[in-house]
Formats: structure tokens, sequence, C-alpha cells
């Protein structure tokens, strides 16, 4: 027996499909969000070191939907991009006046990130939040998506979509496959207290392992800590003690900050590229992570879920406006002809950098720095890198553009 019928069933309620429910219920769709965590698990006031880089369109889209007023007073802007190169006195500087007055992007920490969302859910009438609670098997017919869930209860929705991770089991239930590899690379991540004020520059300094990135929050003097290291190296540096961890960033990074302390607990993840090879199925849709995850060389990821979100929302609107069946794959290919060329350049993108600045010396070395320093005096190309990196190139969805759906 099916205990309650939905338009729209969110799998995963973590930021990405937090804001897709929020957009879909602002939008009137009947929607449940299920969330195999805890609501207290994720709300946890204590500041856990992990933030997010919104890049100026996510912005954007936030604003869109109603959601940047309460994320704005505690959102880092980032105004400049240096990236330079270990042993080398050539980089690559991005101005963000060079473009508009508006930064170039933002560093959220996450528990603000996931408060604001919980908020907006509370407040949005068509949206149902079910959490903690397990989805065990999902079936789909020619109507509706089935979902059984681990309290012994069955919902039905014309259309089930994935947000639920890489190892999504929205996308296992629908047989689809992904392609990619491990990197043997491993992040470090924290916040660092620093002795001078980072100005809003975030940084993004090459070393033989992997990007050392340090990203500019709210604070002048403190940033978040991406750091991309061979994962035995990784391992090693773990391993240390809080004052050597410092001091090994310290070294890698150069004086620039003056003295660093550690302000936030240290986390690890291993690193590596997925990418689905179909985003939808009849009844079924993935986005964010259960669709595709890139390397971390360019901050991007979260990015690309959040431009999933802004498209998918517009062509499901679109479609009920239309009269169309919002599970039907004439609609949902739509979803995936607009996202996937866009994630699929990006994912290439980041993992050819990542290849071409790891561990490689002499003349390809010398070659990617001149490439780094010829870029820096080209205003068109800067530009078009810069439009890049805020997530401001191709066809923009409305959100996008600062319109409502």
């Amino acid at each position: 027996m099916t205990d309650q019928a939905y338009d729209v069933a969110v799998v995963g309620g973590g930021l990405i499909g937090s804001t897709l429910a929020h957009a879909l219920g602002q939008s009137g769709f009947n929607v449940v969000l299920l969330e195999r965590n805890a609501p207290n698990a994720l709300l946890a006031d204590n500041f856990d070191g992990r933030t997010t880089a919104l890049a100026a369109s996510t912005a954007t889209i936030l604003k869109s939907l109603g959601l940047w007023t309460a994320l704005e007073p505690v959102a880092g802007p980032i105004t400049d991009i240096r990236v330079s190169d270990r042993g080398s006195g050539l980089y690559l500087h991005f101005d963000h006046s060079a473009v508009g007055a508006e930064p170039m992007g933002y560093i959220v920490e996450n528990r603000h990130l996931r408060r604001t969302l919980a908020d907006a859910l509370e407040q949005t009438e068509c949206v149902t939040v079910e959490a903690p609670v397990s989805v065990m098997s999902i079936e789909r017919n020619s109507a509706r998506a089935m979902l059984a869930l681990a309290d012994g209860r069955t919902l039905s929705a014309q259309l089930v979509i994935g947000t639920d991770g890489k190892k999504s089991l929205v996308r296992q239930s629908a047989g689809i496959r992904t392609i990619g590899w491990a990197y043997d690379q491993t992040a470090l991540v924290t916040v660092l207290h620093h002795e001078e004020p980072h100005r809003g520059i975030a940084h993004e300094r090459f070393l033989k392992g992997g990007p050392l990135a340090l990203l500019p929050m709210l604070n002048p003097h403190l940033s978040s800590l991406v750091w991309t290291e061979d994962t035995k190296t990784a391992e090693r540096l773990e391993a240390l003690s809080d004052a050597d961890f410092t001091a090994e960033v310290g070294r890698a990074f150069g004086p620039w900050l003056g003295s660093l302390t550690l302000a936030a607990p240290r986390s690890r993840w291993d690193l590596a590229l997925h990418h689905a090879t179909r985003y939808v199925a009849p009844r079924l849709a993935l986005a964010g992570d259960a669709a595709h995850g890139i390397h971390p060389i360019a901050g991007q990821g979260a990015n690309l879920g959040w431009r999933d979100v802004a498209v998918l929302a517009e062509i499901l609107v679109d479609a009920r406006r239309l009269g169309l069946d919002i599970g039907g794959l004439d609609v949902l290919n739509r979803y995936q002809a607009w996202r996937r060329p866009d994630n699929m350049t990006l994912a290439a993108a980041t993992d050819g950098l990542n290849r071409l600045f790891r561990g490689v010396a002499g003349p390809i070395g010398l070659a990617r720095d001149l490439g780094l320093g010829a870029v820096n005096r080209i205003p068109p190309l800067k530009h078009f890198f810069m439009r890049h990196a805020m997530g401001l190139t191709g066809t923009l969805p409305r959100l996008a553009r600062g319109e409502a759906l």
C-alpha cells in the first residue's frame, strides 16, 4: 500500500538536494525530501572546518531563490584569484573588477548553508522533509516511481530525483553505470588563522603532489585550506601535530600571510573522478554528486550541482506549465542535453589541469609556467577564464540570470 503520493521525491538532503526541493516547492510542486541522517547531526552549530566555494553564478541562483539574504552576512567575498606554480616567479592573477563590480565568488561555512536551507524548507509549505529515513528500493512503471522505506512505508511520485551522492542508490536502482578513476591523491581540509589579512584573495599554488588552495573567509584573518597531496604524503601530514602541520603549510605556501595557526579540526578526503553514463531514465533523474564528481583543483564541484538544480527546476516548471509529464523522457532528456556537456567539459578540464601541474618538471614544466604568464598578459583570454571560473559561460538558466522560475 502506498502511504503518500507526491509530484517529486528528492532522495538526499544535502546542499544540492535541499536547494532543489526548495526550488520546486516554491514553484508549487508537492515534494518529499528523503534524508538518511538525523537533522540534529546536520544542523550542529559547532564549526567543523568545512566550507564551500560559491561561484558568482551560484550566488545568483541562491539570490533568485530567496536564500541569499541569510547567507550574505556570513559569506566571504573572493575579489581576486592568484594562481602560482612552485619554484616559479610567474603567476596568473584574476581581478574581479575586470569583469564587473561583483565578487568572483564567496566562501561560506557549510553549517550556515545547511541552516539556511533547513529554515527555508520549514517555510516551504509544499515540501515534506522525512529524516532520518532510509530508502530501501525504488521501482518505476509507466506512471509512477515507488520508493520503499526502511520503516515499512511506501511513497510514490511522478519523478524521483537522486541527489544522494557518489554511491547513489537512485542511480544504482536504474542500472546506470559510472566511468571514472581514483587519483591516489587526498585533500586535507581545515581553516587557518593567519597574521596578515587575506584581502579577499584566493590563492591556488601548485605543488609536486597537487594544489594547495587558501580561500578567503569573511573574517580577514581566516582562510579555508584545501591541500591536495599524494596519499602517502597526505597521511604523513595528517599525523603531524597542529604546530608541525601549520609549519608545513607555511613552507609550502610561503610567508605572505604571516604566522599560521589552526582554527578548525582537520579532515581528509580521498579524491576520485566519476561521471554517470546517463543522467535520466523514465521517472528518474540524477543531480550533483549522484551524476558527477570532479577533482577539486578549481573548486567547482558543488557549483556544478547547483547549476544542475537551476536547469532541472526550470525544465520541470516549464513542462508542467505546458501540461507535459514531468517524469517523461522527452522532458528529462532536455535536462541531460543541457547539463552533460558542461559537466563533462569541466571534469575533463580539471583532470587535465591536475595531470599537467602534478609533479612535472623540465620542458613541460617550463611551458606550463610560460603559459601562466602568457594568459596573465592577454586580456581577452584572461577575461574568458575569469567568466568560466564565475560560472558565467554557456547558456545560463533563469535562476543564474537572476530571474524567477
